[in-house]
């Protein structure tokens, strides 16, 4: 849908575990081996939460960096989203965890599970707040610990994800032709057993559950790349085309960070040069709803992003989901 009124976005921050996780150390731990990772997914290392870190903590963190940018209190808040699949327990939600952090006692706040498109997905539902007037101010949040979901005797996928969070704040502006100008969201169950995690009121955990490593995330890289490749392409040319955008009018597309080789694939079907895109995938790896929000960050602490410039997102996950995003800074 096209977005009519404003929510414009003025503060940003992330957040990263110290710990990190190299190649050559998960070659000790599966069969596997740097270059043989790096030739598929162009990750080198990842991040990862040590005891004391929670998808929580790292919420809270980046939530803190983001209102320090906005030049805002956390009292001007309005309403907090955060997106996750690693919450920090099945409730209270990990959104009022943070907002506890954060001292926000009486502010709105609850999770979103739309798997790697769920910050997009919490951006188009914190504008449609906005735009009701609703809330004035909204804090974004993309957290995870996938670490804590991911199988390590499993080499195909415990190579591809990491730990993060990122946040930005979203706020009521003036300038219907800044902020959020454009926002898709789909989703297709068909697809879900492509990518799961499976505990929870259809199959509780049980012994055999834990015996079976069922506990952990389930993927079937195939069929995901497929999906991936044909999507980035689909959502940025129909972005492009509904906000009536030339390719030299796109400043960056910041993607989901799920695999370096369909970032480039993609770029390339588009016409568009490989550093038009910001890729951050070979540090941290596929930190889900946190890899957007993160990149977004890095982008904007680099100078990439200045007032105007027009910016691209897409992404997909489990769900299956997948989403796009138009914002002009």
């Amino acid at each position: 849908m096209t977005i009519s009124s404003s929510a414009i976005f003025t503060g940003f921050g992330s957040q990263l575990p110290e710990k990190r996780l190299t190649n050559d150390d998960l070659s000790k731990m599966v069969d596997t081996s740097d270059e043989w990772i790096v030739q598929r997914t162009g990750i080198r290392e990842r991040r990862i939460a040590c005891d004391g870190e929670t998808t929580a903590t790292l919420g809270t963190a980046a939530a803190q960096k983001a209102l320090q940018s906005a030049g805002l209190a956390p009292k001007d808040i309005d309403l907090i989203i955060c997106a996750t699949i690693t919450p920090e327990m099945v409730f209270p939600s990990t959104a009022c965890f943070i907002g506890a952090a954060l001292g926000m006692a009486g502010t709105a706040a609850f999770d979103l599970n739309a798997a790697c498109s769920g910050f997009l997905y919490a951006m188009g539902a914190a504008a449609g707040f906005i735009k009701t007037g609703q809330c004035r101010n909204a804090l974004v949040i993309g957290a995870e610990t996938l670490s804590r979901i991911t199988d390590y005797q499993d080499r195909s996928s415990c190579i591809l994800f990491g730990d993060g969070a990122g946040a930005v704040v979203m706020q009521r502006g003036s300038d219907a032709g800044r902020g959020l100008i454009y926002s898709t969201l789909h989703a297709d169950g068909n697809g879900a057993d492509a990518m799961k995690c499976i505990p929870g009121s259809r199959f509780p955990i049980s012994a055999q559950i834990l015996a079976d490593r069922q506990q952990y995330m389930q993927i079937k890289g195939r069929e995901v790349y497929k999906f991936a490749v044909t999507k980035f392409e689909e959502l940025i040319e129909e972005a492009m085309r509904n906000c009536q955008l030339s390719k030299d009018q796109v400043k960056l597309i910041i993607p989901h960070q799920v695999n370096r080789r369909i970032i480039d694939s993609a770029m390339e079907k588009l016409g568009l040069p490989p550093d038009r895109a910001f890729v951050n995938i070979d540090r941290y790896g596929n930190t889900s709803a946190a890899s957007i929000p993160i990149a977004w960050d890095e982008a904007h602490q680099a100078g990439r992003l200045q007032k105007g410039d027009a910016v691209i997102f897409v992404a997909f996950g489990g769900g299956l989901t997948w989403a796009s995003a138009v914002v002009k800074m």
